[in-house]
This record gives C-alpha cells, sequence and structure tokens, in this order.
C-alpha cells in the first residue's frame, strides 16, 4: 500500500463468493426419501462452507489453470528469519520542532529469508504468522501456508539474490507466493520487514518515504558483504547478479535504488532525512546497487500526494531493465497517468510492461488468508475485485520468472515467454486441433496465443515492451 486507506474510501470489492460447482450424480438412479433427505443436507453444507479452498494450499503452488513458468522449479526450500541492525539512522518521524534536531538510533529490521535449500525427508513445512493493522487501528492476525522448511540446509551453489520490498504497512510473509516460487527455481529472496507506521496515518508518511531507499540499499550491500564472507546462507549467494522487487512504497524503493534520482522537495519533506541522497546530494550515488541485473516494479508509487517522488525527467536515468505489472483500475498509484507514465519515462532501459485489464492495486499481495476474510476492510489488504488471486498470481510468477532467468541468469530459452508476444493477449490465436490435450500450452511461433499459457486462459492482459532509447 502507498497510502491511507481513507483515500480508498471505499474499496471498490466484494466480499468472495463460495465457489460454484455441484455433485454428479449416476443417471437413471431413484432416491429414497432417506437418502433425499441425506442428499439435501450434504448439499446444504457444500453450498454453506466458506471459500477457504485457496487458503490450504500453499500460494506459491500455481494450480492447474496457470501458465508454464509458474510452476515451482526444482529446489526444495528453505527459510530463516534473522534480524539485523543499521546502526544510528536518522529518525524523521522523531523531529523535535523545538529544536530541529532528527534523532539518531539502532534501526532495526526483522528478515524473511528464502533459499534453495537440499532435501530433508520428513519436515513439515512452515506456516508464517503475520499481521496488518484494521480498520480501527488494531493488527489482525492471520497465517499463510508455505512450502519452506524453517532452518533447512542451504544448498551450495551461486544463486543470484532478489531483493523484495513489501508495501506501505505490509509485510513479507504477504509476498511469500513470490518468494517461495523464485527460491525454488535457485533464487535466493531477502525481505526485509520495514515496520512502518499504520497505514490510516497520513502524518507519517515521511517515514516510509525516507526509510524504503535507505534500508534497501543497506540490505543490499549487508547481503552482498555477507556473501563475501560465505556466511550462512549467504555462501550460495552470487552477489555479483542482484535483482530488485517491490510492490507499492517497495516499488519507488526498488526504482529509486535502480537509479531514479529523487526529487530534491524530498528534502525538506523528510526533516533532511533524504537531503544527501536526492538529485545532486553527496550521498546520491549510494543508494544505487551494485551488481542490479533487473527490477521488477509491481504498481509502484511515483507520487506521493502533490509530492513526485522523482525530479522532471522520472526515471530517465535507469538502465537496468525493468518489468512494471500494473492493474489498468489502479486508483492508488494510477495507471495512465501512473504506472504507465513510469514505463515511458524510462526511457533508457529496455521495460516491459503487463497490465490486467481491470485489476486495482492489491495485486502485489497473495490470496486471502482464511482469518481475514469477514471483514472488507481485512480482505482488501489481499483481494482484487475482478480478478481471481488464484489465477493472477500464477501470471506474475510465470512473468517475473521468465523477466528474471533472461536477465539475471542469462537463460535466453526465456526470451521466448516474454518478447515478441501479440501485445493484447486476447488478440493471439492457436486454432484447435483434433484430439489436441484439453490443458496443452501454448508452443509459440508460429502460434500467437502467448507462450505457455493454455487455450482460452490468456485473457484481460496486455504486456508491452519498449528498448532503450525509445
Amino acid at each position: 500500500m502507498t497510502a491511507s486507506r481513507t483515500l480508498r474510501s471505499p474499496f471498490l470489492s466484494f466480499p468472495g463468493f463460495p465457489p460454484a460447482g455441484g455433485t454428479r450424480g449416476r443417471g437413471g438412479s431413484v432416491l429414497g426419501k432417506t437418502s433425499l433427505a441425506i442428499a439435501l443436507i450434504a448439499l446444504f453444507f457444500v453450498v454453506s462452507l466458506p471459500p477457504a479452498a485457496h487458503a490450504e494450499r500453499a500460494p506459491s503452488q500455481p494450480g492447474v489453470d496457470a501458465p508454464t513458468l509458474a510452476a515451482l522449479g526444482p529446489f526444495p526450500v528453505g527459510v530463516e528469519s534473522p534480524t539485523w541492525t543499521q546502526a544510528a539512522q536518522a529518525d524523521p518521524l522523531a523531529y523535535d520542532a523545538k529544536t530541529g534536531v532528527v534523532p539518531k538510533h539502532d534501526r532495526i529490521l526483522p528478515m524473511e529469508i528464502w533459499y534453495p535449500a537440499a532435501p530433508k525427508p520428513g519436515a513439515r513445512p512452515v506456516t508464517y504468522e503475520g499481521a496488518l493493522p484494521g480498520e480501527d487501528g488494531k493488527d489482525v492476525a492471520f497465517t499463510i501456508p508455505g512450502v519452506a522448511v524453517r532452518g533447512a540446509t542451504p544448498r551450495a551453489g551461486a544463486f543470484p539474490l532478489v531483493i523484495l520490498a513489501h508495501g506501505y504497512s505490509g509485510t513479507p510473509v504477504a509476498m511469500s507466493w513470490l518468494a517461495e516460487n523464485l527460491a525454488s527455481k535457485g533464487y535466493v529472496v531477502v525481505a526485509p520487514h520495514f515496520r512502518d507506521p499504520l497505514l490510516s496515518d497520513t502524518s507519517k508518511v515521511a517515514g516510509p518515504l525516507a526509510r524504503r531507499p535507505l534500508d534497501i540499499a543497506f540490505v543490499a550491500a549487508e547481503a552482498a558483504r555477507l556473501a563475501r564472507a560465505r556466511s550462512g546462507v549467504f555462501a550460495s549467494v552470487d552477489p555479483s547478479r542482484v535483482a530488485l522487487i517491490g510492490y507499492s512504497m517497495g516499488g519507488y524503493g526498488v526504482l529509486t535504488a535502480a537509479g531514479a534520482p529523487l526529487n530534491p522537495v524530498l528534502g525538506g519533506f523528510t526533516h533532511g532525512v533524504l537531503s544527501p541522497y536526492v538529485a545532486g546530494g553527496a550521498d546520491a550515488a549510494s543508494l544505487k546497487i551494485a551488481g542490479l541485473k533487473a527490477v521488477v516494479a509491481i504498481s509502484p508509487a511515483g507520487r506521493f500526494g502533490p509530492l513526485a517522488a522523482w525530479g522532471s525527467d522520472g526515471l530517465a536515468a535507469i538502465t537496468t531493465p525493468t518489468l512494471f505489472i500494473v492493474g489498468d483500475h489502479d486508483h492508488i498509484v494510477g495507471f495512465d497517468p501512473g504506472v504507465k507514465t513510469l514505463f515511458k519515462q524510462e526511457s533508457h532501459a529496455p521495460r516491459y510492461l503487463l497490465s490486467f485489464e481491470n485489476a486495482d492495486h492489491d495485486i502485489g499481495m497473495g490470496g486471502e488468508p482464511a482469518a481475514l476474510m469477514t471483514r472488507l476492510w481485512d480482505q482488501d489488504w489481499f483481494e482484487d475485485p475482478v480478478w481471481r488471486k488464484d489465477r493472477l498470481m500464477p501470471i506474475e510468477q510465470h512473468f517475473i520468472t521468465a523477466f528474471l532467468d533472461l536477465y539475471v541468469k542469462g537463460e535466453t530459452s526465456r526470451a521466448s515467454y516474454i518478447d515478441g508476444l501479440t501485445p493484447h493477449a486476447s488478440d493471439g490465436v492457436w486454432p484447435a486441433t483434433p484430439g489436441g490435450r484439453f490443458d496443452a500450452p501454448s508452443p509459440g511461433p508460429p502460434v500467437t496465443l502467448w507462450k505457455g499459457f493454455p487455450r482460452n486462459h490468456a485473457t484481460g492482459l496486455d504486456l508491452v515492451f519498449l528498448p532503450a532509447a525509445q
């Protein structure tokens, strides 16, 4: 999230309906009165059950209608949760107006780290515990099932590093749908918990605005240091191959860390905390991440009320390949103007814009945990008003996998999944062939249905590519 939910009042989504369905009996059978009564009672319970089926499967595991590259990779996944500390950090929210002083204190960052692991027979997968602010400001706890095993032995290798940045007032475990999926494919995913103030308190936006790029730069530097020291999980990290993924406020953070110069106005807005890091500032270059190969910005924030995050040139200074993902009805960060504007501004980098027709802002979150289904505010942290989340997440997993494998790992075979596609997915054609598998994925050219998508399952999507210098 990027701004107070009061900016969204009311959210344009609806409580989830139970999945449609029923039972099939054998034709020609005759039910007696007792059997009919039992059948009616059973039917009552079937249609009355809450829609919790999606909560039983880890959101990192795609369903049967997913495109090809959404599938989990070959590696078991481990997870650990250390705490990292940044010494003597300026806190804009502790600014003393009488003295003009911004105090400094150690900043504590709880971390979630997902990594390719060695098999651990019989180990039980983790159940993540998290909490998000409710409508009254009090935390609402939830759980999310995972595939990772806590404390599993890291697999030896030289895996790329992914830094994953959540949205305003969010939590890393709400993005386990992506983190676990990428770790199973040979990435080490590091996700800090930024411990933002309440989403509803718009007076404190200066805190996350200042800390996102600073925290991301710190996490990247610390991960690289641990990799060079071959310490723990990071002994298997290649610090020369780094990707950044950010959602909402996290999207603002990763685009800044990719080289977008901060608007000088943000120096004063953050009580001087960002002043050394804005365009032309003495420490501006220190925010840019070393070894950066790719950036994924999911519903990234580019404005904070009247303040633009970056200067008049926007993202033109970024040269790293970037994948933007957005709903074209995002009323928090906007589409056009909004994320599509950012996509156009990044004129010196190859970039992609994947947009979901009629989707809103919450496309970076996983599927709704059962504990958050009873109140609309809670549900709207996760669910989209239009798209099934168990449909939307695998599409993102598919394209993020293709993009990172191509630009971070250098796997050129992935290009056919993301390059040269029909821009509007619904225009893709794959004539039916007698006897063909119903769930067969498109093979790509000469078939124009997007490669990897089953027939009739690539609608409501657009993918636009622009090379550098355009």
